[in-house]
C-alpha cells in the first residue's frame, strides 16, 4: 500500500478521541521510521485559561507513536501501551501542534518508541518514550 493510501486509511479509522483533539495523520516516513500528526486544540481542553491539560498532551504523543507502528509495520492490528513517560518542557497552550512519533526498536511483540510535541511557533513543549505490546494479525497458512 502506498503512503497516501496508508495515511487515508489511518485517518478514516482514527478513534473518536483523535477527532476530539483535532488530530490528523499527515506523514509517514519509512526511512526515518516516523509518523507525523497535527492537532488543533481549543480552550475547552485547557485549564488555567489556555494551558492544555497534561492528559491530552500525553494522548497526542501516545496516538502519534502508536500510529507509527500501525502505519509502518506490517500486520500490526493493535498497539497496547505497557509504559509511557512524558516530559513537559513548556506550557502547551491552546492552538496548533505538530507531533512526531518514531519507532526506535521493534521486536516481534514489543516496540520502543519516542515522541515529540511542538507548538505552532516550533517550540518543543513535550516528549515521550513508550514501550508497547504489538498485537499482530495471525499469519494465514
Amino acid at each position: 500500500m502506498k503512503i497516501d493510501q496508508k495515511l487515508a486509511s489511518l485517518n478514516d479509522l482514527a478513534p473518536a478521541f483523535i477527532t476530539m483533539l483535532g488530530g490528523k495523520c499527515i506523514n509517514l516516513d519509512p526511512e526515518e521510521q516516523s509518523c507525523e500528526f497535527t492537532f488543533e486544540i481549543g480552550h475547552e481542553l485547557c485549564h488555567s485559561i489556555d494551558i492544555v491539560q497534561g492528559g491530552f498532551i500525553t494522548a497526542m504523543l501516545d496516538a502519534t507513536m502508536s500510529h507509527a507502528a500501525f502505519g509502518l509495520l506490517e500486520g500490526v492490528s493493535g498497539v497496547a501501551t505497557l509504559e509511557i513517560k512524558v516530559s513537559f518542557f513548556e506550557p502547551s497552550r491552546a492552538g496548533h501542534f505538530r507531533c512526531i512519533g518514531r519507532l526506535r526498536k521493534v521486536g516481534g511483540k514489543t516496540a520502543f518508541m519516542e515522541g515529540e510535541l511542538y507548538n505552532e511557533a516550533g517550540l518543543l513543549t513535550a516528549t515521550a518514550t513508550t514501550t508497547a505490546k504489538l498485537l499482530r494479525q495471525p499469519v494465514a497458512g
